[in-house]
């Protein structure tokens, strides 16, 4: 081989061993580029779910939202707020003021017992109702389902106040009023589901649409309030006032809790004939 071919061979070499050396300096540097732009969208991704997981961490809850709904009034209620709440014949002379929370033990078992005895007299006109709707087990032992029952409750005294107290009773039947530790009232479903039992409200796609969409949920939280700073120094459920003065069983402190000793009590407030 001649010595001009011997270097014109050196030089190919060479030339093809640079354009290879520049070919995977191009590809390093694509692999480079890509892997970066990969980092980017993984920090973005990063950023952007720790940012909507701050955001619905800061999200307000459904109850904490309510505070600052429009307040929607029931039907069949009076007052500013639409927390005065009077059951039966309109001429009764006498009435029974009634504190209750619907996830009550207690108030469960009052109505359970006495609860016929207080629908009998409503109806004779012997005296009407008005109602107090708490929700101070939510707030003691953690849950939704006093203020969420009492939302439900406006839905029914929206449709009418015979509807409310029938489903104010089957709430605090044996079948459906659950355990105090279980929050089964929290459930739009499970109170529909008790809804269904009740004239009035059974497949009244109004009342469920309310229900589901929590018309009265504002309602509920006022109610709520207002006997959080009630006048008569109650502080539990149920708790009963006749005319003003309260109803006790024997040990003058409880509520009467047989239909013998709600008799008593009475007898001894309400006005002679």
């Amino acid at each position: 081989m001649s010595s001009r071919n011997s270097q014109a061979a050196k030089t190919a070499a060479r030339e093809r061993l640079r354009a290879e050396r520049e070919k995977q300096a191009k590809r390093a540097k694509v692999r480079r580029q890509a892997l970066v732009g990969v980092s980017i969208v993984a920090v973005l991704a990063i950023a952007g779910g720790v940012g909507y997981a701050v955001t619905q961490a800061n999200k307000p809850g459904q109850w904490e939202a309510a505070k600052d709904d429009k307040l929607v009034k029931p039907a069949h209620t009076s007052g500013a707020d639409g927390t005065t709440v009077i059951l039966g014949k309109a001429d009764a002379k006498n009435t029974l003021k009634e504190y209750e929370d619907p996830r009550c033990p207690v108030c469960a078992q009052f109505e359970q017992t006495v609860g016929s005895t207080v629908q009998k007299d409503v109806d004779s006109g012997k005296y009407k109702i008005e109602y107090i709707g708490a929700s101070f087990i939510d707030k003691n032992g953690g849950g939704e389902g006093s203020k969420n029952a009492l939302s439900a409750m406006g839905a029914a005294l929206n449709v009418s106040p015979e509807a409310f107290m029938k489903y104010k009773s089957a709430l605090y039947s044996t079948k459906y009023h659950p355990e105090e530790t279980q929050d089964k009232f929290k459930d739009d479903a499970y109170l529909i589901k008790v809804a269904d039992t009740v004239d009035g409200l059974k497949g009244n796609k109004a009342f469920q649409k309310d229900v589901k969409d929590g018309t009265y949920d504002k309602w509920a939280l006022d109610m709520s309030n207002k006997f959080d700073t009630n006048k008569d120094g109650v502080s539990g459920t149920p708790t009963l006032f006749m005319n003003g003065k309260k109803l006790v069983g024997p040990d003058g402190q409880a509520a009467p809790m047989t239909v013998a000793d709600y008799t008593t009590a009475l007898d001894k407030v309400l006005p002679k004939a």
